[in-house]
């Protein structure tokens, strides 16, 4: 299979500068070796707007005028209504029914159409949409342009960091994770690159365990807080994982909590519990990782107020 370069990645990164933010990496004030990549400073909230603006930004001209269509529980559907709206490109989102309000929300703000359906069927959907209009189907992750895209949140790790040892990357569909264990091995092959899964949707883990592939159904998968990570791997960011990421460590549900009640407390971020899987590792399984200059990345920060506040006040 072919898969995204380090050259991809850079190219990627000129695509997206004049759009994207270039976040920083902020010290933990608890932990001297440790760094936050805090994604969640986006304006969309996530680090999906790095895949989703160089994924427009390669599109022909004839297909920007027919739009762009996806499936996304939240994040990547807010990313691709935002670049679209920026480059006057109309855009339709399929969202699985249960999505968490807020997001749902902003992405109707941001222009996007939204067309709610079963978990099962929101990829079945979206490809009808895109059969039906000529719309061009926009992946959340299963695309090289998306993974090279997000792999820009390694190049800036690296170049911030050159020195790191070990990168903590969340797995939901594995664009992200994908991306950045790409650029950071190619750049710093002596670091460890692990990625960090809710143990109730562990589908990543059982599949590079077993070296075979393996979904796991939507009753499974929805048990977990954590909406961004409840889908499971392609063929594609699978074929990327076995080849450049180390391991997969798994977290609890109570330790996605406690994680992002320490981002919201002592690293003044607000974060959702997706974006505070990679913390919970360091967090709580110490003993798993390699040790040395860490860095955590906070995937995103678009959870409900409601939400937040009953977490802050239990």
């Amino acid at each position: 299979m072919d898969l995204v370069s380090l050259a991809d990645v850079r190219a990627a990164a000129t695509d997206i500068a004049p759009t994207v933010l270039r976040t920083p990496l902020l010290p933990a004030t608890w932990d001297d070796r440790l760094w936050l990549k805090p994604e969640s400073l986006q304006p969309v909230g996530s680090f999906k707007l790095r895949g989703a603006t160089h994924a427009l930004a390669r599109l022909a001209a004839d297909r920007r005028e027919r739009g762009v269509v996806t499936h996304s529980s939240g994040n990547h559907g807010q990313a691709l209504a935002y670049a679209a709206r920026a480059a006057g490109v109309r855009c339709t989102v399929v969202v699985p029914e249960g999505a968490p309000a807020v997001k749902i929300d902003r992405m109707r703000a941001l222009g996007a159409t939204v067309l709610l359906v079963p978990p099962a069927q929101r990829q079945t959907e979206a490809e009808r949409v895109a059969a039906e209009t000529g719309a061009t189907l926009v992946p959340p992750f299963d695309d090289r342009r998306i993974i090279a895209g997000q792999g820009t949140v390694g190049l800036e790790i690296v170049a911030d960091l050159p020195d790191v040892d070990v990168v903590l990357v969340s797995v939901g569909g594995g664009g992200l994770a994908s991306g950045v264990s790409t650029a950071v091995r190619a750049l710093r092959p002596s670091a460890t690159v692990i990625g960090v899964e809710p143990a109730l949707a562990a589908d990543a883990h059982e599949s590079l365990t077993s070296g075979t592939l393996t979904s796991w159904e939507p009753e499974r998968t929805y048990r977990t807080a954590a909406d961004g990570l409840r889908t499971n791997l392609s063929e594609l960011t699978f074929a990327h994982l076995t080849e450049r990421l180390d391991r997969v460590v798994t977290v609890s549900e109570e330790e996605i909590m406690a994680a992002t009640v320490r981002l919201v407390r002592e690293a003044r971020l607000v974060v959702e519990p997706s974006g505070a899987v990679a913390l919970a590792a360091r967090l709580f399984h110490a003993a798993e990782l390699p040790p040395g200059r860490t860095v955590a990345v906070v995937t995103g920060g678009n959870i409900d107020p409601a939400r937040l506040a009953a977490l802050l006040n239990p």
